[in-house]
């Protein structure tokens, strides 16, 4: 150590001890400083050579920490300096809080020495209140000994309906009681307390007939208000004084608002009774006046037409006063109450809620199509809301539907309902009368052109298009839905139009020869010919309903038409049947001997099918041809039957020639009794009638060895014949051998085609009895 860090530091350990002792953390903090100064030095210095570089290190750690002690002192300075300047600050407040307290303690003193003069000032406080106030009655003696003459006088007034000087009156007995509430008011404030309960309870009790003549007053304005069309029309004077009277009240509303409510400080409260607000009393009254025509109805008044006349006589009252309130009572008033479109706002009003209540009631249909009709068609017609000279008014007034489109639709459901239940009823009598048509002794009726026809068409046809055509008027959904609903009807009365048909058929059945089913026949073909009309009126009102909502109005919707099919099908079964049991009983003595020898039973059936076919011609096309084919069909299928009876079996080559030759003339007879069938309808694919020639060449048919070529032709004509068919023609023939029998026979099974489309068999309803054998040898093939 060298002689000037001994001088300079002999004594440091014990200068830093109270250091240290004070401040612990600079100790901490010295160690952590020497230990991370050597942890740098080891690593910047770890190999000699870098002692070269040691000077450097030295000098720059050196500026380091000059500059590091430059910037402490100049902190510490500046800190010392607002630590003294502060201090400075402390003393003088010191010195100037000693100046106030001494100041705050000669003011108390002061104030102690004044206290007892005040004490005497109180008695000439009290002189001074007391002189306010008999100031203030002094002043208002005089109003208040007119107040009950002024009161009286006023009631006079009100009652002879000299409205504007009444209300004059009444409006200075309420400034003498506003002005005495103020005085008494600013006499308590003057005295340091509020106005109390009993000088109110005093000053509205005096003036108690003010309130009483507002009341009065406001009754007869409201009750010249009510009856302003009346009086518009005789003497506007009374109806422009009540208007003139609501305007006043309704500015002096707006200035005691402005004037005392506007600004906060300004206390002096509102008056009793205020704001009256009796312009929103005006409307309000002069809707409960154009409700007071709706109050009285009820709904036995409007039962039936009557429902229809209220609506008209609605609409010509409402017009009628619309007309009062544009020329007369729109002058009355300031341009600003637009008494037009008031008007029409509480009409719209008042019709809304009036309909409403008249919805909710258990109306007919009559009485539904006149509240629709009313509502969408004459509420916006010209003749009503849309005249010319409202139409400016509606579009500023903007009123919204009459009924809202839910109460349409719940209403047109209604008219549905209703209409269809009528429609029901309608259908069942008209049902009940053609059931007992039919058990009439005469022939049923003939229209112009000779067809036969009951009057149960007519009136459903007429009944269906009156309600749509009804419905029309309304509106295209209405139709829609009536159509609808009709042709739910009509499927419902066709389908018991079919079971009554198949129980008048059971009936005829049970007794054939009774004289009440004379005319069995001749009402089957006008049912049939009812259906065709019933027909063509149901295509016409499908044809009606719109595209658009026939998908809409039901996921099932009704198909008349099938049903109407149905019974067309089952009256012509029954038709058939009938021509059956007619030829029944010549049909046994057909392709016998003595068929054979005389052709007895032929002219017979003749005979039968022309009075059948001439019954035919009765019926509307295309059903008569129908028949007519039905017939021809018929008559082949129960000629064929006969045949496979085996009635008559050829012994020799001559009687087959003789049973081909009479099967040929058979034919000739039956085509000249349908000769007219070709030319009044479509033909068949496939002419039953061609048959007879067909079977009458195979029985004659002489080489026998032909016949597997014969029966490959037939099948191919008739591809419904069987081997038993066949078999039994090759028996009726009494000259085929065994082996050809095989041949034939398997030449049928080898050439059978299928049914084509659209063929009708003839053979599938013809069954060939069972062979009987005379005698059977006990074999075991037959056991």
């Amino acid at each position: 150590m060298s002689a000037g860090d001994q001088k300079n530091g002999g004594d440091k350990p014990e200068d830093m001890m109270p250091v240290a002792k004070v401040w612990p953390e600079v100790e901490r903090a010295e160690c952590l400083a020497r230990g991370a100064a050597l942890k740098w030095a080891s690593g910047v210095f770890c190999r000699p050579e870098h002692l070269e570089r040691l000077s450097q290190y030295k000098k720059r750690e050196s500026q380091r920490t000059a500059s590091i002690h430059t910037r402490l002192k100049s902190m510490v300075q500046s800190y010392l300096e607002g630590v003294g300047w502060g201090l400075e600050q402390l003393r003088e407040a010191r010195v100037e809080l000693k100046e106030v307290s001494h100041a705050l303690k000669k003011a108390g003193l002061e104030s102690d020495r004044n206290a007892e003069g005040v004490k005497s000032l109180e008695r000439l406080r009290e002189a001074s209140v007391n002189h306010c106030q008999l100031l203030a009655a002094v002043s208002n003696l005089p109003r208040l000994y007119s107040v009950r003459s002024m009161v009286l006088e006023t009631e006079r007034l009100v009652e002879s309906r000299r409205l504007l000087e009444a209300h004059a009156r009444l409006m200075d007995l309420e400034r003498w009681q506003d002005d005495i509430l103020w005085q008494l008011h600013g006499t308590a404030g003057t005295a340091g307390s509020a106005l109390s309960t009993e000088d109110q309870e005093l000053v509205a009790k005096y003036f108690s007939g003010v309130g009483q003549l507002v009341d009065a007053l406001g009754k007869e304005l409201w009750a010249v208000v009510s009856s302003a069309l009346a009086l518009a029309r005789q003497n506007p004077t009374p109806f422009v004084s009540a208007v003139r009277i609501v305007e006043r009240e309704e500015a002096l509303d707006q200035a005691l608002l402005e004037e005392r409510g506007g600004t906060r400080g300004n206390s002096r409260p509102l008056p009793p009774g205020r704001p009256r607000c009796w312009r929103a009393c005006f409307f309000q009254v002069l809707e409960e006046a154009v409700s007071a025509r709706f109050r009285s109805v009820s709904y036995l008044h409007t039962r039936g037409p009557g429902l229809a006349g209220h609506l008209s006589a609605l609409q010509h009252a409402i017009m009628a006063d619309l007309a009062t309130v544009r020329h007369l009572l729109e002058h009355c008033v300031p341009p600003h109450y637009q008494l037009t479109g008031a008007y029409l706002k509480a009409s719209h009003r008042c019709l809304h809620a009036h309909l409403a209540q008249v919805s909710s009631w258990d109306l007919e249909s009559g009485e539904i199509f006149a509240v629709l009709n009313w509502v969408l068609h004459i509420y916006n017609s010209p003749d009503m809301m849309g005249h010319p000279e409202l139409v400016t008014e509606m579009e500023r007034v903007e009123l919204g539907p009459l009924i809202s489109t839910e109460g349409l639709e719940q209403l047109q459901n209604k008219y549905v309902q209703s209409v269809r239940k009528s429609v029901s009823e309608w259908m069942h009598k008209a049902l009940q009368v053609e059931l007992q048509d039919w058990q009439r002794d005469q022939e049923p009726d003939t229209d112009h052109e000779g067809f036969y026809q009951t009057s149960l068409p007519t009136i459903i046809t007429q009944m269906l298009e009156e309600n749509a055509r009804v419905a029309l008027m309304i509106g295209e959904s209405l139709r829609d839905q009536t159509i609808q609903m009709g042709l739910y009807e009509m499927e419902n009365l066709l389908n018991r139009f079919r079971e009554a048909l198949v129980e008048f058929g059971k009936e005829h059945r049970r007794d054939p020869s009774n004289n009440k089913n004379k005319f069995y026949l001749h009402y089957l073909l006008a049912s049939i010919s009812n259906c065709i009309i019933l027909k063509k009126s149901t295509e016409s009102l499908q044809q009606q309903q719109s595209s658009r909502s026939a998908g809409q109005l039901s996921r099932t919707p009704p198909n008349p038409l099938a049903a109407l099919d149905r019974a067309v099908r089952r009256a012509c079964r029954l038709v058939m049947d009938q021509l059956l049991l007619d030829l029944k009983p010549f049909l046994p003595a057909l392709l016998t001997r003595p068929w054979l020898v005389q052709g007895d039973p032929t002219p017979k059936l003749c005979h039968v099918l022309e009075r059948h076919l001439e019954l035919y011609g009765r019926v509307r096309p295309p059903c008569r041809q129908r028949l007519q084919e039905e017939a021809q069909w018929l008559m082949v299928v129960e000629y064929v039957r006969a045949l496979m009876q085996k009635r008559l079996v050829c012994r020799n080559a001559e009687e087959r020639r003789q049973l081909a030759q009479q099967m040929v003339q058979d034919d000739q007879q039956f085509r000249e009794i349908f000769h007219g069938l070709e030319g009044e309808g479509s033909v068949p694919e496939v002419n039953p009638l061609a048959l007879l020639p067909v079977l009458a060449d195979f029985i004659q048919l002489g080489d026998s060895g032909m016949l597997t070529l014969e029966v490959s032709g037939l099948a191919t004509k008739y591809p419904d014949i069987s081997d038993e068919h066949v078999s039994v023609l090759l028996d009726i023939r009494g000259d085929v051998s065994r082996d050809v029998r095989g041949a034939v026979m398997e030449s049928l099974e080898q050439s059978a085609p299928p049914l084509p489309a659209g063929y009708r068999p003839i053979f599938t309803d013809i069954l060939v009895p069972h062979s009987t054998m005379a005698f059977c040898l006990p074999t075991a093939k037959c056991a």
